[in-house]
């Protein structure tokens, strides 16, 4: 149970990190749209934040609504509101 645990709690960090890496890649192309480099970074950091978060997804369900797939076989996709909540020291 630990080792599950352990790793849903080092793939929300991960994804975490990447969100906030990405939006501040985003805020700073938005005054600097020109830098090539800061748009390789972001679309790299972009790409493996999605990558993380598919992963996430395919082994403890979906991380928000818009993850959530169309499809018979979803019918359990809802269930991401019963999991607990960060702060409900479920992810320790």
């Amino acid at each position: 149970m630990c080792k599950i645990m352990c790793e849903r709690s080092r793939l929300m960090q991960e994804i975490g990190i990447l969100c906030f890496v990405t939006v501040e890649l985003g805020l700073y192309l938005d005054t600097h749209p020109d830098d090539r480099e800061a748009m390789r970074y972001f679309h790299y950091y972009t790409a493996l934040k999605n990558e993380k978060s598919d992963l996430y997804n395919q082994k403890f369900g979906p991380l928000t609504l818009s993850d959530v797939k169309d499809g018979k076989d979803c019918e359990n996709e809802f269930l991401w509101t019963v999991q607990p909540w960060p702060w409900e020291g479920g992810m320790e």
